[in-house]
């Protein structure tokens, strides 16, 4: 049974993915993350020994904390982001539990390198449209809520990773591209181990929208429009990804939660 100071995973999964989640810390031992080297989306490891040291990073965010089985360590570090004033919960049941329960849980080997600030760093090509506003969304929400993103001219996409230690995306003869018929958010969907209704849903949203196969979605137009209207709306590349945040957040949540639900004016007026 939850308490005030716990959190079950089906509740944490409905977290996930939203701009709501709380900040996922997994502080499992090398020996128990060597067993099951996977992470539930969004979150980040951290040793237990050093909490004192990292706490500082966290104020005015909400935690969760994430062990082995829920126990000892995820409820002592959890207690102290309490004492350095965080609101602090634990998993009930831990990693174990939301293996157990069939939740996603992201490969780690698949996360790039973070930099020195714990955060992952990717790179594309300016003028995003489609597939480079909903990968970024995607990173942020299930992979990397502080990733950074960079765009530059298509010509310099290889030559700034290099330099910058960034990962590409969406250009050609890189990992994080195109696959046949697939584009690149359907590619990190499936990399990532994140193939869930909603984002499968999604995903088909944006491959016909990205491609020009709009036959593959009914939805698939809206999305288009509503992206080439962003694009001419914002000459700052961040600014449009800020917005398109908010537009996939409500694709998600309808994908999610609201696919069934219709909508009619209602009206009093009496038919003659």
């Amino acid at each position: 049974m939850s308490s005030y100071t716990s959190i079950s995973s089906d509740k944490l999964a409905r977290l996930i993915g939203t701009a709501k989640a709380p900040t996922l810390i997994d502080v499992r031992i090398e020996e128990d993350f060597a067993a099951h080297p996977r992470l539930i989306p969004g979150s980040m490891r951290r040793s237990h020994r050093d909490v004192q040291d990292w706490a500082a990073r966290l104020t005015g965010q909400s935690v969760v904390v994430i062990c082995q089985k829920g126990k000892k360590l995820s409820e002592g570090t959890a207690a102290w982001l309490r004492q350095s004033g965080l609101a602090a919960e634990t998993l009930e049941g831990g990693h174990l539990g939301w293996v157990e329960s069939q939740k996603p849980a992201i490969p780690a080997e698949k996360i790039p390198k973070r930099d020195d600030r714990g955060r992952t760093v990717w790179v594309t090509r300016e003028r995003p449209k489609i597939d480079r506003i909903a990968c970024p969304w995607l990173i942020r929400r299930f992979i990397d809520p502080a990733a950074v993103f960079l765009f530059v001219k298509s010509s310099e996409v290889e030559a700034v990773a290099d330099r910058f230690e960034a990962t590409p995306f969406d250009i050609e003869n890189v990992f994080w591209s195109h696959r046949g018929e697939l584009c690149t958010f359907d590619v990190m969907v499936k990399e990532f181990g994140l193939s869930t209704p909603p984002l499968e849903r999604l995903a088909t949203m944006v491959r016909a929208a990205d491609t020009a196969r709009l036959d593959l979605s009914p939805e698939a137009p809206g999305l288009l429009a509503a992206s080439l209207g962003l694009s001419r709306m914002f000459d700052d590349d961040l600014e449009q990804l800020n917005a398109g945040m908010t537009l996939y957040d409500a694709l998600y949540r309808w994908c999610r939660d609201a696919t069934g639900e219709t909508h009619n004016w209602p009206t009093s007026k009496v038919k003659s």
